[in-house]
């Protein structure tokens, strides 16, 4: 639940952040809030059913199969914004001059649409007969339509490594680090070709290539975070006769869901608007504070003041 306190906390400072800046006109800043908005949702739904699941709290198959999905669509809009946010990216770097009028702030939105409809298309197959029933079948008392609710029990481990990760996890990663190469690339060039002067160019690939950086750390940590799971669930299927530990596996989605606790710490210190935001915020909290403070003191001295008349009296 800690995890879940983080995610929640940190992404709602992130979106804070990027409202009070008024960044949200920028294609990058929406797909981050929207990034944003995925890790706040893995904090506040998906991390509390799965505590509820790990103390015993009985559903249905399909009760249990729905909230998978939409584990599986948080997955799938993370990745696909992360890949918008490359796609962003290269074009910045590639379409300098037409960029502004290419990617306008309409267009990114519909992007945003489009990257969330595409994962619940996707997230949602199983609920159409892509599934595991009859294991579920299986382990359930004969007497009983409800039993405790297991992701990998109910979920077809074909359809999660054969169709996400094969075809939704792998490819779009292969894509997006060929981007950022090509960013880093272009923005190295850049840079020793205008060596030694102070021009807008310079600035320009400079605050780019800082940037690529930074969002590059966040997808690194996403495959991080994501890799061995899927990992391991493909050994399971490919390699029936290997044992993968539990420990392991509780590892592996101790993992995924701590990568939507440590997208806003990146963001915080990484990237120069949220950081400045975070930074205003903090302080404003603690001159609240102090104000605080010297009115409960002034208060209490006017208190004593008034106790040591009355007394004198």
């Amino acid at each position: 639940m800690i995890i879940a306190v983080a995610c929640c906390l940190g992404n709602v400072l992130v979106i804070w952040a990027v409202w009070t800046c008024g960044a949200l006109r920028q294609p990058t800043f929406c797909f981050i809030v929207s990034l944003a908005v995925a890790d706040f949702l893995v904090g506040s739904v998906a991390i509390p059913v799965a505590v509820m699941w790990e103390i015993n709290m009985k559903t249905t198959f399909y009760g249990c199969l729905f909230m998978c999905c939409v584990f599986i669509m948080l997955q799938l809009a993370s990745g696909s914004l992360l890949l918008a946010i490359a796609v962003d990216r290269f074009l910045r770097v590639r379409i300098p001059l037409t960029y502004k009028s290419t990617v306008t702030q309409k267009r990114s939105w519909m992007v945003v649409a489009i990257c969330w409809f595409t994962a619940a298309l996707l997230s949602f197959i199983p609920m159409f007969g892509w599934h595991n029933y009859s294991t579920w079948n299986s382990t359930t008392h004969a007497d009983s339509t409800s039993s405790k609710c297991k992701y990998f029990t109910v979920n077809s481990r074909s359809y999660l490594v054969n169709f996400i990760f094969f075809g939704f996890f792998l490819p779009p990663l292969a894509v997006m680090t060929g981007l950022y190469c090509y960013i880093f690339l272009t923005t190295r060039r850049q840079l020793r070709v205008n060596i030694g002067a102070a021009t807008e160019s310079r600035t320009y690939y400079q605050k780019e290539h800082r940037l690529a950086t930074s969002l590059v750390l966040v997808l690194g940590l996403f495959v991080v975070c994501w890799l061995p799971l899927f990992l391991m669930q493909t050994i399971k299927l490919y390699g029936p006769k290997i044992k993968v530990p539990p420990v392991l596996i509780y590892i592996g989605v101790f993992l995924s869901q701590a990568n939507s606790a440590v997208n806003p710490i990146v963001y915080a210190f990484r990237i120069p608007k949220i950081k400045q935001a975070c930074r205003k915020l903090c302080k404003r909290v603690c001159h609240d504070r102090e104000h605080q403070q010297r009115d409960i003191t002034k208060n209490s001295s006017t208190e004593n003041r008034s106790a040591t008349q009355e007394s004198e009296l």
